[in-house]
């Protein structure tokens, strides 16, 4: 009877000198790269045991664009349209980070006024980007009310985008060496009225709606928890470094356009799980808000825009009227100003992280090379390991809270 004996397990198999069989049938599922729930044309390769995951692999590039190599062809003021296409849920803060990598390879210094311009872009623009995480999060564990509470407020964020801008998703906002155009009563009266009034009562509902909802909270609670360490090692950045317990910003140990004139706490969690992602995000809404009320109210007079005609498009009623100012618009437009010679790194903290820009110029009229620091990119590769044991419906939880962006994923 003993020739009969299959061997379970590795003991066995010693024990009586043959091979293991294993009992185990490992199935092999797709996840995207067209799954509603991705969020973005991406895919992984998952091994499955039943309902848990074994091990994933992500395969990336769906839409990669060579935006990279398309800069290197390209006069700097006509690579912001390639910084829109990135993470197009904050356009703004990679149009002004781009701006201020050639400013300080240019060694522009922008008046007051356009920092703070800046920084009220820049801040409303994380808000529109962590109302997209937080309620597509609630849309992805069958939550659909937060996300209709919040998005009328995205709308209006949108809607002071068209008035500063013209657009409203890609949104090419301001220039190097300022901003296109000062600030109109009317986007301030928006801005205001956002600030004050509408957009902190939606906050506080949706935090009612979510922050203690039990089904919610079950859901999300020790769903894809990453340690400090760990998540250093991968190079996290951003709310989903800050979720683990790291207090790391780069609007506060890098300060830019003028962010060390500002009070505002970084929020942290502990178990850097998606709950603690969610939390950190909501909280730093909060702080957003408090960041655009200072500048609103100590908003400096003054340019919007440095005096640096080799750079800044004159006035187009200058152009009109003007030879030299129409000689400059016609320079710049057609990429016809060298740059100085330099090799250039700036970074912003953006709706994700650290969005970085390195940057090397020959002395030519384009960049020699442009490297962009994709937060979405970088934090992506632990993705595997964060869903190791854990069911589908928690890989997905897991991927909304990490905010993955398809468009920062792949440049």
């Amino acid at each position: 009877m003993e020739d009969l004996l299959i061997p379970k397990n590795t003991s066995d198999a010693l024990a009586l000198n043959r091979p293991i069989v294993e009992d185990t049938e490992f199935t092999t599922l797709n996840l995207g790269p067209t799954h509603p729930a991705t969020h973005g044309i991406f895919q992984n390769i998952l091994k499955m045991d039943g309902e848990k995951i074994v091990s994933g692999e992500q395969t990336i590039g769906y839409i990669h664009r060579a935006f990279e190599k398309i800069a290197e062809r390209r006069p700097f003021y006509q690579i912001t349209t390639l910084t829109d296409r990135m993470n197009y849920c904050s356009s703004p803060i990679n149009n002004m980070g781009w701006h201020m990598t050639v400013e300080k390879l240019l060694g522009v210094t922008v008046p007051k006024r356009a920092q703070y311009i800046r920084v009220i872009m820049m801040e409303l623009a994380r808000i529109a980007d962590h109302i997209i995480c937080n309620s597509i999060l609630g849309v992805d564990t069958g939550a659909y009310s937060g996300f209709l509470y919040v998005f009328q407020e995205r709308e209006k964020i949108y809607e002071i985008y068209e008035e500063v801008c013209g657009a409203r998703l890609t949104t090419n906002m301001g220039r190097i060496g300022g901003m296109e155009r000062d600030l109109s009563p009317t986007a301030i009266a928006k801005i205001k009225d956002l600030i004050y009034n509408s957009l902190p009562k939606v906050l506080a509902e949706f935090e009612k709606l979510f922050n203690r909802n039990r089904i919610f909270v079950d859901r999300i609670v020790n769903v894809g928890p990453i340690t400090a360490e760990r998540a250093l090692e991968y190079g996290f950045t951003g709310p989903n470094l800050r979720a683990a317990g790291v207090d790391y910003d780069v609007r506060v140990m890098e300060p830019y356009s003028s962010y060390e004139d500002f009070e505002f706490d970084i929020p942290v969690g502990h178990n850097g799980d998606t709950y603690d992602r969610f939390m950190v995000r909501n909280q730093e809404m909060w702080e957003s808000i408090k960041i655009i009320r200072q500048a609103l109210e100590n908003l400096p007079e003054g340019p919007y825009y440095a005096n640096e005609n080799h750079y800044y498009l004159p006035p187009k009623h200058d152009v009109y009227k003007n030879m030299e100012a129409l000689i400059y618009h016609f320079k710049i437009v057609m990429g016809e100003i060298d740059a100085p010679a330099g090799e250039i790194y700036h970074a912003v903290e953006g709706g994700n992280g650290e969005l970085g820009f390195y940057l090397v110029s020959d002395g030519g009229r384009a960049p020699y090379r442009l490297h962009f620091r994709r937060p979405s990119f970088i934090y992506y590769q632990a993705y595997p390991e964060m869903c190791k044991g854990v069911s589908i419906s928690d890989a997905i939880v897991i991927m909304s809270s990490l905010n993955v962006i398809a468009g920062e994923l792949d440049a």
